[in-house]
């Protein structure tokens, strides 16, 4: 643990947080965790997770981000989207693949005991941006992410078709110019599955230096 003495004008500001190898050391063992056990996490672990999310950088402060936390049968009403969302994108189906497809999107669901959607409302301040709330609210995932990992907790943040559709906006409240950017499935990662270890560019190949 690091204790940082900052002087700001007449006052002191004691910052206690993470060594610089620990924070680093986070943010490259992090993984995307797929396979979770069916063992729900206290609510606790939770709620650290959602603490750190609220602790994003976000522009004006405008605190965008909302957070709906599905557990039991209460993901249900995430199924109930992905199933919506599923029977809609068949054409000429009969019943029983419109049954099937609904069946698949409720079990979808629960492929986590914890499943977190994240939604985000414009700020409704003249001088915000809603692009800039979206990437707060982003920040705040991230955040989640890190926190879930440091806890011992997986995570896996999905989006897609389902999380930016009208289903989904009515389902989880979201006004007309409010954004559902996806769900995080959290819990115990699954200890006979390992995470993929993707492949990134190096550092020299994204960057660019400017010096003058």
């Amino acid at each position: 643990m690091t204790h940082v003495t900052l002087k700001l004008k007449n006052y002191e500001l004691i910052y206690k947080g993470m060594s610089a190898m620990e924070t680093i050391e986070a943010i490259n063992t992090r993984r995307s965790v797929r396979k979770v056990t069916e063992q729900e996490p206290p609510k606790e672990l939770i709620e650290q997770i959602l603490d750190a999310a609220r602790r994003a950088p976000n522009h004006m402060n405008t605190e965008p981000w909302h957070f709906i936390v599905l557990t039991g049968e209460g993901r249900n009403k995430l199924g109930e989207v992905y199933g919506k969302v599923n029977q809609k994108n068949l054409e000429n189906a009969d019943q029983a693949t419109l049954d099937a497809a609904y069946e698949k999107g409720l079990n979808s669901a629960k492929r986590a005991p914890v499943v977190i959607v994240v939604t985000m409302e414009p700020s409704d301040n003249p001088r915000a941006v809603k692009i800039e709330d979206v990437e707060a609210t982003a920040c705040g995932v991230e955040n989640m992410m890190l926190a879930a990992h440091a806890l011992g907790l997986g995570s896996m943040w999905r989006s897609g078709g389902a999380a930016y559709s009208e289903e989904a906006k009515k389902q989880f409240g979201v006004s007309e110019n409010g954004e559902v950017l996806g769900f995080v499935y959290v819990g115990y990662p699954d200890p006979d599955t390992t995470p993929k270890v993707p492949e990134r560019k190096s550092v020299a190949e994204i960057t660019e230096w400017i010096t003058e």
